[in-house]
C-alpha cells in the first residue's frame, strides 16, 4: 500500500501568511525480483571426418546451441584450412559442439557421434583421406573422458563393426575456428556436388535415426 505524506508549502509571505499544504503518496518499496538463471551451456569437441557434414548433423540436435567448425588435436597455432589439408599440422577437422545439458547430454552426442561416421577407419572417411580426417574425441573433462571411454568399450564388445573403434581419446587443448567460409557450409551451399553426393545421404540417415531427437523446426 502507498504511504501518505503531507508536506507544507509556502505560497509566499504576506500579511497573515497563508499555508497550503500538498499531498505526496511515497512509493512502496517494490519486491526484488532473482535474477534470471543464465542458461547451463557445455562443450563438446568431435572429429569424424569433414566438418562440414558433422557440422550440418550436429547442429540439427535439440540442445545443441552451437556447432563451429574448426581445427584442433594438433600442434601448429592459428593453421589455415590449407595447411591442415596437408597433413603437417597434427590437427585434424573438427566440431566444437555447444549444448545445453538439460536438453541433450553427452552420451547422446556420443551415440549421435559414432552412428554418423565410420569410427573404425584409421585417417579416413569414405573418399576424405589424411590425418586431418581422423576419428578423435577431444575431451573437456574427466567425466567425458570416463563416458567416451565406456562407451567405446561398450561398442567394441557388441562388435556392431567388424574392425575395432580406432577413435583417438585426447584431452582438449585450444580449438581454433575454421575460416568464415567453412562455418554452415551445407547451408550455404546446399546445391554444391560435394553437399549433394556425401553430406546429404548422412542427414537423410541421421534425421531417420534420431527423428525424436531433430529440432522442432527441422
Amino acid at each position: 500500500m502507498k504511504q501518505k505524506v503531507t508536506y507544507p508549502f509556502f505560497a509566499g509571505i504576506v500579511p497573515g501568511l497563508v499555508v497550503f499544504a500538498f499531498t505526496l503518496y511515497a512509493q512502496p518499496d517494490l519486491p526484488i525480483l532473482p535474477k534470471p538463471e543464465t542458461m547451463k551451456t557445455e562443450l563438446a569437441t568431435f572429429g569424424g571426418g569433414c566438418f562440414w557434414c558433422t557440422e550440418a548433423i550436429f547442429e540439427r540436435l535439440e540442445g545443441v546451441i552451437a556447432a563451429t567448425s574448426g581445427y584442433s588435436g594438433g600442434v601448429t597455432k592459428n593453421p589455415t584450412y590449407k595447411e591442415v589439408c596437408t597433413g603437417r599440422t597434427g590437427h585434424a577437422e573438427v566440431i566444437q559442439v555447444e549444448y545445453n545439458p538439460d536438453l541433450i547430454s553427452y552420451t547422446d552426442l556420443l551415440e549421435v557421434f559414432f552412428k554418423t561416421h565410420d569410427p573404425t577407419t584409421k585417417n579416413r572417411q569414405g573418399a576424405d583421406v589424411g590425418n586431418q580426417y581422423r576419428s578423435i574425441i577431444l575431451y573437456h573433462n574427466a567425466e567425458q573422458q570416463a563416458t567416451a571411454q565406456q562407451v567405446m568399450d561398450a561398442l567394441n564388445a557388441e562388435k556392431i563393426w567388424n574392425d575395432l573403434i580406432v577413435t583417438e581419446l585426447e584431452p582438449f587443448e585450444v580449438f581454433y575456428s575454421a575460416e568464415a567460409y567453412h562455418q554452415e557450409y551445407y547451408e550455404n551451399n546446399a546445391g554444391q556436388m560435394y553437399c549433394q553426393m556425401v553430406i546429404n545421404p548422412k542427414i537423410e540417415k541421421f534425421e531417420k535415426l534420431f527423428r525424436t531427437k531433430l529440432k522442432k523446426s527441422q
